[in-house]
């Protein structure tokens, strides 16, 4: 059921390194600067993936730059939990660091099935095929919640 924006939304996944970034950057281009969105991984030791920058390249969502950060960084730069209107966790481990850190919090925490591609794939083309179903899946899930995207 499509539903409105929210005014801001946290997406949460096991390094903020491949799933997180992706939907947040997606959610940036398709519903544009009226949502606060950002994205955390329940730990940061890793860096973007370059698979994931490969594939949101290809529908024009930038994420070269974006830095990875874990829940305790994101807390530590001032950006509180309690502020976000919904949490939206891509892998079962952040689903229930979320549920962990929210439970005396009074907002939404969803939970959206999201593949992990990494280590999938043996050549550069089937590994690009695994992340462009997790950039699709995305999509889809973003679109079944908030409809159409604004911009094409």
């Amino acid at each position: 059921m499509i539903q409105d924006l929210p005014q801001s939304v946290l997406f949460c996944c096991d390094h903020n390194a491949v799933r997180s970034p992706m939907a947040e950057g997606i959610m940036k281009k398709f519903y544009g600067t009226g949502t606060y969105v950002q994205s955390v991984g329940v730990m940061n030791d890793l860096e973007i993936d370059g698979f994931s920058i490969g594939v949101c390249e290809e529908i024009g969502v930038e994420l070269s730059r974006h830095r990875s950060r874990s829940f305790d960084e994101m807390e530590q730069w001032g950006d509180d939990l309690s502020s976000f209107d919904l949490i939206v966790s891509l892998s079962p481990a952040s689903q229930r660091r979320a549920l962990e850190l929210t439970r005396y919090f009074h907002l939404d925490v969803e939970y959206w099935p999201i593949m992990d591609p990494t280590g999938l794939g043996e050549t550069r083309e089937t590994k690009l095929n695994a992340y462009r179903q997790v950039r699709d899946q995305i999509i889809s899930h973003l679109i079944k919640r908030w409809g159409k995207p604004l911009e094409a």
